[in-house]
């Protein structure tokens, strides 16, 4: 497990998928405001859910976040679009709504940075957001993330268009927090 100084990054569990289906995906404006693709509704346990793992797949890999306290799930993270020519990814994440608001999006970034640059190599994190996604953009700035540039009009939500935030970071530039 990746441990954060609140969170703990692990692999997916069978008992995880059925919490984050419920909570991330099968709320229509939640999955309409975090994916790129449109919501459709997806029969519980299929592969074809975008909360199950191919533990094969080389551009992407997914972690079950939890606290480090207790254990309990509290949402998912990514790294995705890995390319490993150019040694640079884009991370994702989700939190259920129990768990936002605490400064976990946050310490989830800090820990997806430590995977990205020290694990894997990289030389470049990107994140994507919504240009209203406050929690998400002021989780990305506290870990060093600059902002890039805004994508006019190039997500469409819930039968509106809404601007994106594209930030950087490169790892010259990456300070992680020091371990306790």
């Amino acid at each position: 497990m990746l441990k954060g100084s609140k969170v703990g990054l692990r692999a997916r569990h069978e008992d995880d998928i059925p919490i984050l289906q419920a909570e991330l995906y099968d709320d229509v404006v939640t999955h309409s405001r975090a994916q790129a693709s449109p919501w459709r509704p997806i029969t519980p346990g299929s592969q074809e859910s975008l909360v199950q793992v191919d533990d094969k797949a080389q551009g992407y890999v997914a972690f079950s976040v939890v606290e480090l306290d207790g254990g309990t799930l509290v949402g998912n993270a990514t790294l995705w679009g890995i390319d490993t020519h150019n040694r640079m990814a884009h991370i994702g994440l989700g939190l259920r709504p129990s768990a936002r608001g605490k400064g976990y999006g946050t310490d989830v970034v800090a820990v997806m940075c430590r995977y990205g640059f020290v694990v894997r190599g990289l030389h470049r994190l990107q994140i994507e957001t919504l240009a209203d996604n406050t929690a998400m953009l002021r989780s990305a700035e506290r870990n060093g993330f600059v902002r890039e540039g805004v994508l006019r009009s190039s997500a469409w939500v819930m039968g509106e268009w809404l601007d994106e935030v594209l930030l950087g970071l490169l790892a010259q530039d990456y300070k992680p927090e020091p371990q306790g």
